[in-house]
């Protein structure tokens, strides 16, 4: 024991006082077998690029564990993983910051805590720091609590901060899921390091000395280890995959990869999405000619040609105006997922049809109906800045944004055929489930048929019916053991039951009540397991990086069959929530009220939004349901994604999946899906906090 101590301790000196040469940040990175930034089982104290998110499979007799890893800032990374040991499954988040950047003679230096939420199988929390020798040569060694000193321990040094540090508590705090506090690096500590080695261009050879003696998988006889030395490659088999390899503690293989993308980073470079028409510039002496005005029916030619061109953009026309000196146009944008192209590519559209005496041009996009804002832009500063070396910014400085409510032109003309339509769509569906302990993946696949029709502006019905071909979501046979109401519990009986199954059919209405206000009101079979009523109103100034909605909703819960009829339970449930744009591509939610079970709490949910439409977020919802009543978990949690599909196949599409990661699904914090709830149906759109993120691309 006293070797192995003075042996990291060498170590962990020598990391602090040998110089070498500045390198860049991503040299020897690596995964561990626990899916984050380190050697084989231990960290190292390095981050993935910024926006980095991984996802690794790795696999050891006996034990397989899947991880997520999200590099949320340059500093800040985060780690769900969802492990199995023998026939124990197991959910774990962790949670490491890099304090330290490497410097000439100063190492990286960085803080960790494993599985700092859940059972504590994985439990650990670490020191370390890890410096470049040389550009091929990279060396890391630390101090850990925990898991990560379970072998070769020695008394915990904090002790002589506080005695208290030197006993950790065993087990975890009802039925897991909590915040652990009072065992965060407590108990016995224990030296780890190693070093990598680049020996060609895509392959790492890895050397450890690992303070992890896996005691849980010992006790369940999967592995036993007869040393605490490991070895391993990483093997970089294309762009975004890596391959790992492992010897383990004298007599296991272990093997691993590993998958990764990044939404800075667009999968398909350049994209397929035709060019913009060119501004047309007027000649001087045609900008006083009103004869067009005297022309019959040019309001009606004009329309008809805006259309057709705004349709090859991928725009469609809802409504316009023409006057000599301005035109006012509300268009519904289906294609980009940056709000400023589509502006700049309807001022491009305007520039060419447009009659030389019309110098302001006023588009005013329209969501579900609703007028969202009102950009104006004088045509000549369209025609100067086209070709500016600086045309972005002052375009965006040139362009009047404004609420559009009650400001509808006079003689604004809805196209023809808009209203009412019908859209519809019918083809396959995936509809997946997780961490089931029988099956944790679960899944099926069926035909759906969606329709949505649109009475007018705001008014519409839409619906989705669907039929499973095959799949095995209905064959679950865990039965709900929940102690209260089973609001999403019985989620089972739904797949089981729901075939054919009527997912949602609504007739809603959004409107806006006033200036900076927009309401929404939707009835019927609101989704898979509620119907009713809902109403919502937000408040949202065009300028600011502040809203405030508050949604009320009446609700009976529906028949397992999924069809027409209705359970007995039935609920008054809403929240009042505060959105804050909090800028540098953070946002965050907050909402108090009343939830499906009748429990009274709140969620906090924050986001980091990208500037192409990807968002990764988090969520914990905390009620009155004590943890012992909501179960497994303690409380509610879980990850969720937006992910615009435009990120993949390089052309401009507005579609987008949003799956939810949820570790635990239970009956406290559960709040009712609704299709089409104002803030997400106007975020990421047409004011100004938005259209300044996306304004670089006015000009595509």
């Amino acid at each position: 024991m006293i070797s192995r101590a003075f042996l990291g301790s060498l170590l962990f000196a020598a990391l602090i006082g040998i110089p070498a040469h500045i390198v860049q940040a991503d040299e020897l990175r690596s995964v561990t077998t626990y899916g984050n930034v380190g050697l084989i089982d231990t960290p190292t104290a390095q981050s993935q690029p910024d926006a980095e998110i991984t996802t690794t499979l790795s696999y050891i007799p006996g034990s397989t564990r899947t991880t997520l890893t999200f590099q949320m800032t340059p500093r800040l990374s985060g780690s769900f993983r969802y492990g199995n040991i023998s026939q124990l499954y197991d959910r774990s988040f962790d949670l490491r910051y890099r304090l330290l950047d490497e410097g000439r003679i100063r190492p990286a230096l960085a803080i960790g805590l494993n599985d700092f939420v859940g059972t504590g199988v994985y439990s650990g929390e670490y020191l370390v720091a890890s410096k470049h020798l040389l550009p091929n040569v990279l060396v890391s060694g630390g101090i850990g609590w925990g898991r990560l000193a379970s072998s070769g321990g020695f008394s915990n040094p904090l002790g002589s901060i506080d005695p208290r540090f030197r006993t950790r508590p065993l087990g975890f705090t009802g039925d897991g899921g909590q915040l652990e506090f009072g065992r965060w690096f407590r108990g016995d500590a224990a030296f780890f390091g190693g070093l990598a080695v680049r020996v060609a261009p895509r392959l790492i050879l890895k050397a450890e000395y690992s303070s992890d003696a896996y005691g849980r998988e010992v006790f369940e006889g999967v592995i036993r280890p007869r040393t605490p030395y490991n070895f391993g490659l990483d093997y970089k088999l294309g762009k975004n995959a890596n391959l790992q390899l492992s010897y383990l503690h004298g007599d296991t293989l272990s093997a691993g990869v590993t998958l990764a993308l990044n939404p800075k980073r667009p999968s398909v470079v350049g994209g397929t999405a035709k060019a913009p028409p060119p501004v047309r510039v007027r000649l001087p002496h045609n900008i006083d000619d009103l004869g067009w005005t005297q022309i019959p029916n040019a309001s009606t030619n004009l329309r008809k040609a805006v259309r057709e061109q705004l349709a090859k953009q991928g725009i469609v026309l809802d409504a316009l105006a023409v006057s000599p000196r301005q035109t006012t146009i509300r268009i519904r944008n289906g294609r980009y997922q940056a709000s400023a192209e589509a502006i700049g590519r309807t001022a491009r559209v305007l520039s060419q049809m447009m009659p030389d005496s019309v110098e302001t041009f006023k588009i005013v996009p329209v969501q579900r109906g609703m007028v969202v804002s009102e950009v104006s832009l004088k045509r000549s500063d369209i025609e100067a800045f086209e070709h500016a070396p600086n045309g972005t910014a002052l375009s965006y400085k040139a362009a009047a944004i404004q609420d559009a409510a009650g400001r509808t032109a006079e003689d604004l003309v809805f196209d023809d055929g808009q209203y009412p339509r019908l859209t519809w769509s019918f083809g396959p569906y995936l509809s997946t489930s997780f961490f089931d302990p029988g099956t944790p993946i679960r899944a099926e696949v069926g035909l759906q048929a969606k329709a949505t029709y649109v009475i007018r502006p705001g008014l519409e019905i839409s619906g989705a019916l669907r039929k499973r071909a095959t799949g095995n979501k209905h064959t679950a046979t865990r039965v709900s053991d929940s102690t209260i109401r089973r609001v999403r519990s019985d989620v089972r009986k739904y797949a089981r039951q729901g075939d054919p199954s009527l997912k949602r059919l609504t007739l809603s209405y959004y409107f806006r009540p006033g200036k900076d206000l927009y309401g929404r009101v939707t009835a019927g079979y609101l989704e898979t397991m509620y119907g009713g009523i809902s109403t919502e109103v937000l408040w949202k100034p065009v300028d600011s990086p502040f809203a405030l909605g508050a949604e009320l909703n009446y609700v009976k819960q529906r028949d397992f069959d999924q069809l027409f009829g209705f359970q007995a339970y039935e609920v008054a449930t809403g929240h009042l929530t505060g959105y804050w744009d909090m800028g540098n591509g953070f946002e965050a939610q907050g909402s108090v009220g009343r939830y499906l079970g009748g429990d009274v709490g709140g969620t906090l949910k924050v986001e980091r939004v990208f500037k192409n439409g990807w968002r990764v977020g988090a969520y914990a919802t905390l009620t009155d349901v004590p943890f012992a009543d909501f179960g497994e978990g303690s409380f509610d949690k879980g990850l969720t994604f937006t992910i615009p599909f435009d990120h993949f196949i390089g052309t401009a599409s507005r579609r987008s999946a949003s799956p939810t990661i949820q570790p635990i699904l239970r009956d406290g914090g559960a709040k009712l899906n609704v299709d089409g709830r104002l803030y997400g149906t106007l975020h990421g759109g047409y004011h100004r906090p938005d259209l300044v993120k996306s304004w670089g691309r006015f000009w595509r």
